[in-house]
């Protein structure tokens, strides 16, 4: 308990899935949260709920894939708490499904604009507030669409390829200065994503469970779990690491 306590952790996506499991999780950890997302009513929520527990969050609204929103987001934690130990940069969203040459350019914009475009900013402007601290935690979220290829989805794993390849580069360039950055990549997770794949359809909910070879989806808190442990100081020797929870997809 406590891992996190008198630490400020900025978590975007914060209204449902993963995202809301982490605000849950690092508020129950002692961190000041706030949850960022673009869905004013479930984030509202979700920050309502945990201050009624007790625990210290506030949510702001920001579309990650808009700078000006990002710095929003910072200078907010910057103003209010005065500084910003974690970040971690969850928001995403999954996109239309096609191959390469019947997707649209719209889609691609849209999903590189969220999932790679959304955390460069946060972590150019996280970075830049955590340096002038002496330090901080950054994670991202990427997914096993980062390290494999999926049909279909081909601006999705353009984008979760670029998250892991800028986890590393921003991890090396910023290994001296007390800034990690790790990044963690989930497998089929049980999410309100992942539902939108299967429609709640039980057979096709049958075959993304059959994906795993454990046999069964991820939670959220599971992947949360992940998140708390690169934010805290139990992960202090780990920078750069490109880490996998997904019930041994990638194993294969």
């Amino acid at each position: 308990m406590d891992e996190l306590r008198d630490k400020v952790a900025i978590i975007t996506g914060a209204a449902s899935g993963i995202g809301r499991a982490a605000a849950e999780l690092f508020a129950e950890e002692g961190a000041t949260v706030i949850a960022a997302d673009v869905v004013d009513a479930a984030g509202q929520k979700i920050a309502d709920e945990l201050s009624a527990r007790g625990h210290s969050c506030a949510f702001i609204h920001a579309d990650v894939s808009r700078e000006a929103d990002v710095q929003a987001m910072i200078h907010f934690a910057l103003a209010r708490y005065g500084r910003l130990d974690v970040l971690f940069n969850n928001a995403g969203i999954e996109g239309e499904t096609a191959p390469t040459a019947e997707a649209s350019l719209e889609n691609w914009e849209r999903v590189i604009g969220v999932n790679l475009r959304g955390v460069f900013l946060g972590c150019k402007y996280g970075i830049e507030a955590m340096l002038r601290q002496g330090g901080g935690a950054i994670v991202n979220n990427a997914s096993v669409a980062g390290l494999v290829g999926f049909a279909g989805i081909p601006a999705y794993c353009a984008a979760k390829g670029g998250v892991v390849q800028l986890t590393r580069t921003a991890a090396l360039e910023y290994a001296t200065s007390g800034v990690r950055v790790n990044c963690l990549c989930p497998g089929v997770i049980d999410t309100p994503m992942v539902r939108r794949f299967t429609g709640d359809d039980p057979q096709a909910r049958a075959q993304m469970e059959a994906l795993e070879p454990v046999s069964r989806m991820g939670t959220a808190r599971e992947v949360a779990e992940l998140a708390l442990f690169l934010a805290s100081e139990r992960s202090s020797f780990l920078t750069g690491a490109i880490i996998p929870v997904d019930g041994g997809f990638v194993a294969r």
